[in-house]
């Protein structure tokens, strides 16, 4: 899998973007080929992964440290 970034552009109606020529030789990319395309949100990979707990946890993390340290260490 090759990753790029590209801009979207209006044509017409719809929007395009240009895949680099680069990638066009290295994948032997024509003209109609059909190809798959995966549209990754705009989000940071760690957003992604901890924004999903935001306001979901009640606990201030001091209370979930000391939990955790005393189911540990039994303080």
């Amino acid at each position: 899998m090759i990753e790029i970034v590209s801009k979207t552009k209006k044509w017409g109606t719809s929007l395009a973007f240009v895949i680099p020529k680069d990638v066009v030789v290295k994948k032997h990319l024509k003209p109609n080929q059909e190809i798959k395309v995966l549209l990754e949100e705009d989000n940071s990979t760690l957003e992604r992964t901890f924004g999903i707990l935001r306001g979901k946890i009640k606990e201030s993390t001091e209370d979930i440290m000391r939990e955790i340290d005393e189911e540990l260490w039994g303080e």
